[in-house]
């Protein structure tokens, strides 16, 4: 077996139509069961059936309780990203930014456990982030919306094209080896990140556990470092069938996107906020920009073609 029959059969194994239905079949069902489970336990705890040394605020509120199976959900949403990424860079993109955005829903389950609805709204650490998040949710869905409006528009003025180089193939097989590494890449960090994190939940003192403030970044900050390199790579391998600037640039616009994605685990608050928003209007703009250019080559070569 050759190496390019051994890269189709890995790829449909694991990033086939089929596998996709199947595994969201499976994560609904785990993620359904995860929030029963959490119920349970938040229950057994406040009646003191269990008896767990200072737990979590997980643990504490029912509303924490949809922050489980919302994990799981979110990890599912982490593999439909590596199964688009061979298809298409910009629809790759686009369910990194839903990822964000689904990221920031999900810390405002947690966020709505930490109200304390005090008169000092404003001076209140829990009450703040909440409101820097219900804004942040807001403006990333309508950005993700644009980006959404770009991306079909770069879908457009290419898909009369009825020819595909040997340049192009190539460097999609490029994307469905990196696509297929990604995997077992998604399901090892994935169950490391959902032992530390069950170890952090009822063990939060220990030091090998994961502490709650970082609760959020869990699984998501160490899968974007991959993407990092990932999307590099990709860099790398998309010289090989175009050079055009406004392409380049374009895929470049992307990384920097996905870098200020994952700086933004690294702080809290209104910066983590604003890095957010910040990562998405780049990328729209560059993807804006890049349409811009596309759209202009269009009508050169119509032009072209009509004095031929």
């Amino acid at each position: 077996m050759n190496l390019s029959k051994l890269l189709e059969k890995l790829y449909q194994k694991l990033l086939s139509k089929k596998t996709k239905e199947k595994s969201e079949r499976v994560i609904l069902w785990i993620a359904l069961v995860s929030f029963i489970i959490h119920l349970l336990i938040i229950g057994l705890i406040h009646f003191n059936i269990i008896v767990v040394n200072e737990p979590s605020n997980l643990l504490k509120n029912p509303i924490a309780a949809i922050y489980t199976p919302f994990s799981f959900v979110l990890v599912y949403e982490v593999y439909l990203l590596i199964y688009y990424l061979p298809k298409s860079i910009s629809t790759y993109i686009s369910k990194q930014y839903e990822i964000i955005a689904l990221i920031i829903i999900r810390r405002l389950f947690k966020d709505l456990s930490d109200l304390s609805l005090s008169a000092n709204w404003f001076n209140t650490k829990n009450d703040l982030q909440f409101t820097y998040d219900l804004v942040a949710s807001v403006l990333l869905f309508y950005l993700i919306y644009l980006f959404h409006v770009q991306r079909t528009k770069v879908f457009r003025i290419n898909e009369n094209s009825n020819t595909r180089s040997s340049s192009i193939q190539k460097f999609i097989n490029a994307k469905k080896w990196v696509a297929t590494a990604l995997v077992p890449v998604l399901v090892i960090i994935a169950i490391y990140s959902f032992c530390s994190w069950s170890i952090g939940i009822f063990q939060p003192l220990e030091t090998h556990a994961i502490s709650f403030k970082n609760i959020n970044n869990i699984f998501f900050e160490q899968f974007f470092n991959i993407l990092i390199i990932a999307d590099v790579i990709l860099l790398l391998f998309s010289f090989f069938h175009t050079d055009e600037f406004h392409k380049v640039i374009r895929n470049s616009g992307f990384i920097i996107s996905t870098i200020l994605i994952r700086i933004s685990f690294s702080v809290s608050g209104i910066t983590n906020t604003v890095l957010i928003v910040s990562a998405i209007l780049f990328g729209l703009l560059m993807l804006f920009i890049h349409n811009k250019f596309e759209k202009k080559l269009k009508v050169e070569i119509e032009e072209r073609n009509e004095l031929d």
